[in-house]
């Protein structure tokens, strides 16, 4: 099939690429252009393992393209995904101009039999509006599916060649055949394909988000408990984690969760809730929210108890990206702590074995790329993102002044590096140094 995707973000870039490499022939549109001169060049502008070398492949290949803005050829696609970002407004909503804009700039470049695909996660209703808007903008009614992303930053191909589910709300079967049309190489390895309507497809995102978040607010919430009571929420989440109707992901304690997706997904979840009546089914989402950023300010509790005063102080955080094997600090946990320990006066330093080229204000903050020079004369270090390069760490060769870390995620050896002479202190365990 002929495909457009618009918006080349890190959602777009990645359906994009995984359109291509599925056999179609795929036109990405990006108004930006330093990113679009980027892709075309067959650069990727964040990391994401592997995306980059096929991203490289599908250009070569021709099946793949990048342009500026519709013209005929995007005009003669069969399916066109919308992949604009949806960000978080001010007041907790999802900011949909975006999405409105590319839709009204759609409009005005499309053939009837054509089917518009939303892949953006934007609040319940949205599609209903668009659909409206759309077909008033072409004079005809616009064919108009809603088909959410379930992509984890790392591993974003993979999810996206090998899904675990394709949701689709569609207001008509013709659309919905086509969507199928154009994920049948998915399709055909037994994916499962759900066919919903369109606001419960609006739905399915928003809520997988805000059941994550709850449990990993909820082990966060029994870490809380666990330190009260001199107990170990690591082996509480093992015990659990056995019954098979709980399931051990997602229940690491630790610093919390980040990222572009569900800090801001359950925010905009509650505000739409709040705008159609239904705001207190979602007050408990309130609570994970507060907990999930508490656990930022224990780790700053931590380090002014284990060192008085801070301020004058050298502290090393080892990763400021919100998880591993990304470059992306929107809400980083680690990030956060950062800056808080530097507001209150200490010396920070930060490592990350990719991120650092992302950080654009590293105001009070030293950024060193080379570890062992990062670590000297440290006199705490704070493991924020677990990346490998940590967790196969041999603290041995640290030249620190003060052998104390503090596992923000639990991802250490502790025996390692207690039998290395380190203290370790780790969110939610009751460890004896």
């Amino acid at each position: 099939m002929k495909v457009s995707v618009i918006g080349l973000g890190y959602l777009g870039t990645t359906h994009s690429t995984a359109m291509a490499k599925l056999g179609h022939q795929v036109i990405g549109i990006e108004s930006d252009p330093s990113r679009l001169a980027l892709l075309q060049s067959g650069k990727v502008p964040f990391h994401e393992p592997g995306l980059q070398e096929e991203l490289k492949r599908q250009l070569a290949s021709g099946r793949l393209v990048f342009q500026s803005a519709h013209n005929e050829s995007s005009e003669d696609c069969d399916i066109h995904f919308i992949c604009v970002g949806t960000p978080e407004a001010s007041n907790g909503e999802a900011d949909t101009s975006y999405v409105v804009s590319a839709a009204k700039e759609l409009a005005r470049n499309l053939r009837p039999e054509s089917v518009v695909v939303g892949k953006s996660t934007v609040p319940v209703g949205t599609a209903r509006e668009l659909k409206s808007l759309m077909s008033g903008v072409a004079g005809f009614e616009v064919h108009l599916a809603w088909n959410p992303e379930f992509l984890r930053e790392g591993t974003a191909l993979e999810d996206s060649l090998k899904p675990d589910r394709i949701v689709v709300g569609a207001w008509d079967d013709y659309s919905v055949e086509r969507v199928k049309e154009v994920y049948k190489p998915i399709l055909d390895t037994g994916t499962p394909f759900l066919s919903l309507d369109v606001e419960t497809a609006e739905l399915v995102k928003v809520a997988a988000n805000a059941f994550l978040a709850t449990k990993i607010s909820f082990i966060n919430a029994m870490a809380e408990v666990a330190e009260a009571a001199g107990a170990d929420a690591v082996a509480l989440a093992e015990a659990i984690g056995h019954d098979e109707r709980i399931g051990k992901k997602f229940l690491r304690s630790g610093i919390g969760f980040g990222g572009g997706c569900l800090p801001k997904d359950i925010r905009g979840f509650i505000a739409r809730a709040e705008e159609i009546g239904a705001g207190s089914a979602l007050e408990f989402l309130k609570d994970i929210d507060q907990i999930n950023l508490r656990r930022r300010d224990k780790v700053v509790e931590i380090a002014r108890q284990e060192l008085g005063n801070v301020s004058g102080k050298k502290i090393l955080v080892l990763g400021i990206s919100f998880k591993p094997d990304s470059d992306d600090l929107r809400d980083s946990p680690s990030l956060e702590i950062a800056r808080k320990l530097s507001g209150l006066g200490a010396s920070v330093t930060v490592h990350d074995p990719v991120a650092l080229p992302a950080l654009k204000d590293n105001s009070g903050l030293t950024v060193e790329s080379d570890l062992l020079k990062a670590a000297e004369d440290a006199e705490l270090v704070i493991l924020g993102t677990e990346w490998k390069e940590y967790r196969e760490l041999d603290p041995s060769v640290l030249d620190v002044k003060s052998k104390i870390v503090i596992d923000g995620r639990n991802a250490l050896d502790v025996d390692k590096w207690q039998k290395a002479g380190w203290k370790v202190i780790a969110l939610g365990r009751n460890i004896k140094n």
